[in-house]
């Protein structure tokens, strides 16, 4: 028996991603910035966490407005749908026929299934929602949910860099450690998130891991730069 394999990246691990993203690379920058002017670790981690803070409530509230904001757009094409199929129904059949066009169907065939689908009108704004509009019923408390994961997520992945700054006083020496950590930690990221999206799992791995590292060293940099050290 035949059995196909597709992964699907469902709005969980998409949420996951985008906050362990940024978890992992701007409390990176931030540690190495504060490290290169010459911050104590005590500073590091204040400032880390703050940030991380911030960060976290920043990002859950990104993602709880656009949870609402997809609910909000599905309603209101919801009700104009069910708006269209009483006002101008020729109009509406003539759209699904153009729908099962596509997929080959010949006309006598389409005028057929246009006609059985409008006995029943939630189906048909169902079909119209999916097919005509490409929208998808948002689950219920997505949004919610969203904010919560995405928070999360960015919480741990924050903690991750910081974490040498806990139990090393110097902060030179701790970002040495974090710089050590962080990266392995980009990289395995990198390869998951490249899993359940479909990209090249060693490339996609690598460019996350580059771009985690590029933001640190212009942080660390430009703190030299404007020490003067």
């Amino acid at each position: 028996m035949h059995h196909e394999h597709h992964l699907r990246s469902s709005d969980t691990i998409r949420d996951i991603v985008i906050g362990m993203s940024d978890g992992l690379t701007v409390p990176f920058a931030l540690a190495a910035g504060l490290s290169g002017a010459g911050s104590t670790s005590g500073i590091v981690v204040t400032a880390g966490i703050a940030e991380i803070v911030a960060g976290s409530i920043a990002m859950g509230l990104g993602g709880f407005l656009a949870g609402r904001t997809e609910a909000d757009h599905y309603r209101s094409e919801l009700q104009r749908e069910y708006e269209e199929i009483e006002r101008v129904p020729e109009q509406e059949k003539a759209e699904v026929k153009e729908v099962f066009a596509t997929f080959g169907l010949s006309a006598a065939l389409q005028d057929e299934v246009a006609n059985e689908m409008a006995k029943d009108k939630d189906k048909w704004v169902d079909f119209m929602m999916r097919y005509e509009l490409g929208l998808e019923k948002p689950e219920p408390n997505r949004a919610s949910r969203s904010a919560v994961t995405i928070g999360v997520s960015y919480i741990v992945g924050g903690i991750i860099p910081l974490s040498p700054y806990f139990l090393i006083n110097e902060s030179q020496k701790a970002l040495y450690y974090s710089c050590a950590i962080t990266i392995v930690c980009l990289f395995v990221f990198g390869y998951f998130k490249s899993k359940v999206t479909g990209q090249p799992l060693f490339s996609g791995a690598l460019k996350v891991l580059f771009i985690g590292a590029l933001a640190a060293a212009a942080a660390f940099l430009m703190a030299k730069v404007i020490n003067g050290r």
